[in-house]
């Protein structure tokens, strides 16, 4: 009789799931733990959307959305952590979604989660390291006149793509290490950010401003339909835990080390980033100056309002730091998705994406394809006002979908579903249902417009780049995926097996 997957070694339940130990398991629960908490960083998501959330809603919709999202945010990770316990593999979520669909739809079903799940990642990785470019764009331009354009950031984003590519491919090792330092540095940060705002301003804002102030700059009349658009801030944040997920290869003792990872990064990311807000918002010393500063970035307009040019710039490297290690771990985990992904085909040139690098035993070519999209996608940003925000919203609603398709498929399942040794009881049906009703909501609330009237320079263009992604997956599929995909006996398949054969029987000599 087969053991349970609780009592299976990592190695052997990688097996029983069809796949072979190839990356490498170095890593422990807080590792794995780290690189979620990092991807969620409160210090990148919280900030660099903080201006977007001061004209959508203002300080009122910025706390209470805070807390309301985050709330629906750890329901969903509940729910995908309970997942994750059953099915540890580098493929996530498209392969939980094969495991658990009706038989005869279970390749569509994974075929799709991991699209999105894809799209979801890359955009992810955009939104951060251009969100650094832009935090790192205000830095120079206040230390040597570096002058904030559109150009300029670009050129930034591009060479901090470039770096945290070089990172993932020649400094794996120190990847690792500083995974682990960025979570001290995130939390230490909001600490010094938070208390030299407390301590050093003479005026603070009221309680009353901070949580019941609303202001609306978008140009539409509704006030609910523009406080629900301030929900982006911190439902962006809170994205990035699929990571937990992705590194399960690479993790010890991945059934319970990858659930944890997952919950223990939202409820912590929850806590930090509630107080980083309130925090911001009372130190804000002149509205009409955060809102139109020249730095282009308002909580720098903050920091340098309240502590000085010197103290405030001191407060900006703090920021961009934690959102250069969000960025590092973006990638990797993006790199693990991609690498997952395409060792079963689904992506275009696939044999290229899933080699491992025999040194350093990770997909370096796939680190390449994340770093490659990332930058394609945030090209749009030298035509359109609102690039950044659509960025966010492309990256939300690809990796929300993917991230509630297994949960309404766990659902379905019912008491058919053969748990991991982390659960969540009978509690798992409502925490579901809360899940999926919650993903449907944002992900029609987010495709739509942004700032009104519409405009070429302005529209929100995340419809477009999720139809795009999705038209050419749906094509695909027909013609010609739908006759392979995850059929382990078709000759497809059996020629993407060979390298990973090859380079397990490889370092199993060594």
């Amino acid at each position: 009789m087969p053991l349970e997957p609780e009592y299976l070694s990592d190695e052997e339940r990688l097996a029983q799931l069809g796949y072979t130990q190839v990356l490498a398991r170095r890593m422990s629960g807080f590792s794995n733990f780290a690189v979620s908490f990092t991807i969620i960083s409160i210090l990148s998501g919280c900030l660099t959307l903080y201006g977007f959330g001061l004209t959508t809603g203002g300080p009122a919709m910025l706390t209470w959305g805070w807390v309301l999202v985050g709330a629906m945010t750890l329901f969903v990770g509940l729910a995908m952590a309970e997942v994750c316990s059953s099915y540890p593999t580098s493929a996530g979520l498209y392969f939980w979604a094969k495991e658990m669909a009706p038989p005869g739809s279970a390749a569509a079903w994974a075929w799709f989660t991991g699209w999105f799940n894809v799209l979801g990642q890359v955009a992810v990785t955009a939104g951060v390291d251009f969100g650094a470019a832009t935090f790192l764009n205000a830095y120079l331009d206040l230390q040597w006149g570096f002058s904030t354009t559109a150009q300029h950031t670009m050129m930034l984003f591009a060479g901090i793509l470039l770096l945290h590519g070089a990172l993932n491919t020649f400094g794996v090792r120190l990847v690792a290490l500083l995974n682990s330092v960025s979570v001290w540095w995130h939390v230490g940060g909001v600490l010094v950010i938070v208390g030299a705002l407390i301590v050093v301003p003479s005026h603070h804002q009221s309680a009353g401003f901070v949580f019941g102030h609303f202001a609306n700059g978008t140009g539409f009349h509704s006030g609910l339909y523009v406080g629900l658009l301030s929900l982006l801030v911190a439902q962006y944040t809170f994205t990035g835990y699929d990571a937990s997920a992705h590194m399960t290869e690479e993790t010890n003792d991945a059934a319970v080390a990858g659930p944890r990872g997952i919950v223990r990064s939202i409820w912590l990311s929850w806590i930090a980033g509630f107080v980083l807000i309130v925090g911001i918002t009372f130190a804000i010393q002149n509205w009409d100056g955060t809102l139109n500063t020249a730095t282009g970035v308002p909580p720098a307009q903050i920091f340098i309002d309240s502590l000085g040019l010197t103290g405030g710039k001191l407060l900006l490297l703090i920021v961009i730091g934690a959102q250069l290690f969000c960025g590092m771990a973006s990638v990797t985990a993006n790199s693990r998705m991609i690498y997952a992904f395409s060792r079963d085909g689904a992506l275009p040139f696939s044999r290229v994406w899933h080699q491992i690098n025999p040194s350093t035993r990770t997909p370096t070519k796939a680190v390449w394809l994340a770093v490659g999209a990332a930058l394609s996608l945030g090209l749009p940003d030298l035509i359109n006002a609102t690039a950044y925000a659509a960025v966010t919203s492309i990256a939300t609603i690809g990796l929300y979908i993917a991230y509630v398709i297994p949960t309404f498929l766990r659902l379905r399942q019912g008491d058919r579903f053969q748990r991991g040794p982390w659960h969540l009881g009978r509690f798992s049906r409502p925490i579901g249902i809360v899940a999926v009703a919650w993903v449907l909501l944002i992900t029609v609330l987010f495709m739509l417009p942004q700032v009104n009237p519409i405009t070429a320079q302005n529209f929100n263009y995340a419809p477009v780049a999720v139809a795009i992604v999705l038209g050419f997956a749906t094509l695909w599929w027909f013609v010609s995926a739908r006759t392979w995909f995850l059929n382990r006996n078709h000759p497809h398949n059996r020629k993407l097996a060979a390298p990973d054969q090859a380079a397990a029987e490889s370092l199993s000599r060594r």
